[in-house]
């Protein structure tokens, strides 16, 4: 989202006038006293505040709660400090900010709203169990279908992803931690009505940290093993200068495509993953032989070759990469059975490996070096299709052509600073070159 479209922008704002309506006050509510509302948001707002700067996740059952207590306008105010105050990592910081704060007062209104719908404020006050569960549970499916509803969109407008995938898979994956916080929510609800008042109903948070210690454990070994993939890949960059940042965007392209395919966001990430690591194996090549300029002997070819083996063998431990391991070992195989190593055919190829192969030809060949330029991006895809069939799925080739029209693709010059005379033969990274020869790099 760091170079927003003008439709997203559109549709952004008219998020944020919904969220300014939902804030204008209705001349039939009874609204509580001011310190019931200033409370929780302040409340939220540390949580927030906390929370992000120490756990993956956010405040919600703060925001929760709010809705089973407060009038739906006055609940979606407690929203407005916290989120415009939390830390926004990514550009356009102010954009992202005002678009989250707009996103969370509509689902805390949904919420309140339904609630008050299904009189839930009376069963929270007396409490009625188990009937007080029915409302709250209605108010997290409404939380959770309001958020779901606008990121759908927002990746659909902004990240460019096909409107067939942007919703697959958000809702599931959003309403399992709510439904925690919803429970939270409402036992802070309860306690904060209960003779014990509001501070009783800060005890409420203490298991919710632990829980929040627990993942942020997860999410940091996480990191330390894209750490490690991000080390690996700038060694290849700094050994074959000629591709520096190609793995990057073979990552990318990678993405590309399994959006295309309509796959689900865990395995997109995994093909990511696989596309930047898919030459890690050049790490096992000499040197001389990657920056030799001029035609390669057959023994030469032969060792450069063996490159995805030699990444397979070092990527094969680190479990989380699942198929992406395939991806790194048969990326250079061809339909036909021509590739290397084990000269797989058709369906014998890993569909992860099908996916890196044309993002791997398509990058190559719209990427211009110092010994040769690039080829306008209409032209690889051309190029590629020439070769369906035979060297590449055409599954693959047609989902990279749809998702370059939809959003686009930018070549990059690499390796600046390498030498400027031309390489000639050498240059396998060419897919009509591969065709002829069998390999590339």
């Amino acid at each position: 989202m760091e170079a927003v479209p003008g439709r997203a922008r559109v549709y952004i704002a008219c998020v944020v006038l919904g969220a300014l309506l939902c804030l204008l006050p209705r001349p039939t509510t009874a609204y509580p006293p001011w310190w019931a509302v200033a409370l929780p948001a302040v409340l939220y707002a540390g949580g927030e505040w906390f929370a992000r700067r120490r756990f993956p996740g956010s405040f919600h059952p703060v925001l929760l709660a709010a809705a089973f207590l407060l009038p739906p306008c006055a609940a979606a105010l407690v929203v407005l400090p916290g989120a415009l105050v939390a830390p926004v990592e990514q550009r356009p910081a102010g954009l992202r900010r005002i678009w989250r704060t707009a996103q969370l007062v509509l689902a805390v209104w949904a919420a309140a709203r339904t609630h008050t719908a299904l009189d839930g404020g009376t069963a929270v006050g007396t409490p009625d169990f188990p009937y007080a569960l029915v409302p709250a549970a209605a108010a997290v499916l409404a939380f959770c279908l309001v958020l779901t509803a606008l990121d759908g969109g927002i990746l659909a407008l902004a990240e460019h992803v096909p409107a067939r995938s942007a919703w697959r898979g958000l809702f599931p994956r959003t309403l399992a931690p709510l439904a925690v916080h919803g429970l939270a929510g409402l036992m802070m609800a309860v306690l904060w009505r209960s003779p014990y008042g509001p501070t009783a109903a800060l005890l409420v948070l203490l298991p919710m940290c632990v829980s929040w210690w627990a993942f942020a454990q997860y999410h940091r070994e996480r990191g330390a093993h894209q750490a490690t993939i991000r080390a690996l890949v700038q060694a290849v960059d700094i050994k074959d200068r000629y591709t520096r940042g190609h793995s990057e965007r073979v990552g990318q392209a990678s993405m590309m495509i399994a959006r295309e395919l309509g796959m689900d966001d865990e395995r997109v990430e995994v093909l990511r993953f696989a596309g930047i690591l898919h030459d890690v194996g050049k790490l096992g090549v000499p040197t001389r032989l990657l920056r030799k300029d001029g035609p390669l002997t057959p023994e030469e070819r032969r060792v450069i070759e063996l490159h995805p083996e030699y990444g397979h063998e070092m990527v094969r431990g680190i479990s989380f990469l699942g198929e992406a391991r395939a991806a790194v070992l048969h990326h250079h195989e061809r339909l036909d059975g021509s590739g290397y190593p084990y000269g797989l055919a058709g369906g014998q190829i890993p569909e992860s490996a099908r996916v890196v192969a044309v993002a791997d030809a398509f990058d190559a060949m719209t990427s211009t070096r110092s010994y040769r330029r690039g080829r306008p991006v209409a032209a690889a895809l051309e190029e590629l299709e020439r070769c369906a069939g035979a060297q590449f799925d055409p599954v693959m080739v047609a989902a990279l052509g749809r998702a370059v029209v939809r959003c686009g693709w930018h070549p990059v010059v690499t390796a600046e600073g390498a030498p400027s005379r031309p390489r000639g033969p050498a240059d396998r990274s060419d897919p009509s070159v591969a065709g002829r020869t069998g390999a590339h790099r």
